[in-house]
């Protein structure tokens, strides 16, 4: 696949600085991009990478385009812009429409006819594959669940029964959808299970890394809105509802019955405790510990080693004084400061 450097102008609407017609043959990264490949710079850390490249073009915004030795393609969004010319040049492999001799499908399942369903998978009772759907080799979708048109279960992927996952969505593989949420009622000194009735409804445009799991509801479902996307070894407990455009870091846990708003950004290891509410586009460091609801959108974030329960309950109640306490002790220096003054007079 080849496109002049200008073509990818129109395509994407950028502009050209150098020759439009030299030709893109694929994207590489900034060191290892030759005469006919494409790249991107957004960090200043690889400016000094960025004056000796030898790339084809490099995708940069308009204050950085000097800094480029080579033909520049500018972009109001270099990072988006290189998303979309990545994608243009990597399609999606086609697959084969059909079922795999090994694959175990149930009598009243529903398979598209354009969708495909791969070695060793299983389709129980009433699930439904919609169109252009790809089910890859080992995977699970259990019964009266729906795959939604033109999303592709990768391999290995357990979809348990009466969970819907929407269109256009990708799972990879390990990801499990529905299995029961952690729920058990104390009595004495043992544990009763609480039944999971409820499922998992993931909307459309989601993906969702490896490994990652998602507990079904415990009476209602718990809920992935449309465009979300969720790195590796992610937990989500029953009854969560992360909201639209929600973007999760790998090795996130979300206790049960807790609320993520939409356009969220959560940071790696962010643990969240149970039933809060995260408003719309909050932003939380890596590491930080949520404890209690967010109500404003904006950055946050914190990092406490652990400790005996008491003493951390303390030392967060003095935590939260110390903008007061600052106040005061400013107060202080200036009493003293004055006392100082009146004694030299």
């Amino acid at each position: 696949m080849v496109f002049k450097l200008a073509d990818l102008a129109r395509r994407f609407n950028g502009q050209i600085r150098g020759d439009p017609d030299v030709e893109i043959h694929d994207v590489a990264t900034l060191d290892n991009a030759g005469p006919h490949d494409i790249t991107y710079v957004t960090n200043k850390k690889y400016y000094a990478a960025l004056s000796k490249t030898s790339a084809g073009a490099v995708i940069l915004t308009a204050n950085n385009a000097d800094k480029c030795p080579s033909n520049v393609f500018i972009a109001e969004n270099p990072r988006l812009c290189f998303a979309r010319v990545a994608t243009l040049f990597n399609p999606r492999i086609p697959f084969d429409s059909g079922v795999h001799a090994t694959a175990c499908v149930a009598d009243d399942a529903t398979i598209a006819d354009s969708a495909w369903v791969g070695p060793q998978a299983v389709i129980e009772i009433g699930a439904v594959i919609r169109s252009d759907a790809f089910i890859g080799p080992g995977c699970f979708v259990g019964a009266r669940s729906v795959i939604g048109a033109n999303t592709r279960l990768v391999a290995r992927v357990m979809v348990n029964y009466g969970c819907v996952i929407g269109e256009n969505c990708l799972l990879h593989p390990g990801v499990v959808i529905g299995s029961d949420g952690f729920g058990f009622a104390n009595y004495g000194s043992a544990w009763l299970k609480v039944p999971q009735l409820g499922g998992v409804r993931i909307g459309n445009d989601v993906e969702i890394g490896a490994n990652t799991a998602i507990d079904r509801g415990t009476m209602d479902d718990t809920v992935i809105g449309n465009g979300v996307k969720l790195d590796n070894l992610i937990q989500i407990a029953h009854n969560v509802h992360i909201g639209d455009d929600t973007a999760i870091a790998a090795c996130v846990g979300i206790a049960g019955s807790t609320r993520v708003g939409r356009r969220c950004a959560i940071g790696g290891q962010v643990a969240f405790s149970d039933h809060l509410e995260i408003a719309d586009d909050v932003y939380i460091a890596l590491g930080s510990r949520v404890t209690s609801s967010i109500s404003e959108p904006g950055a946050y974030s914190s990092s406490l080693k652990v400790e005996p329960a008491e003493k951390w309950k303390r030392n967060l109640v003095r935590l939260s004084q110390l903008d007061e306490m600052a106040k005061r002790l400013k107060a202080l220096e200036m009493q003293i400061a004055h006392l100082s003054e009146a004694r030299k007079t």
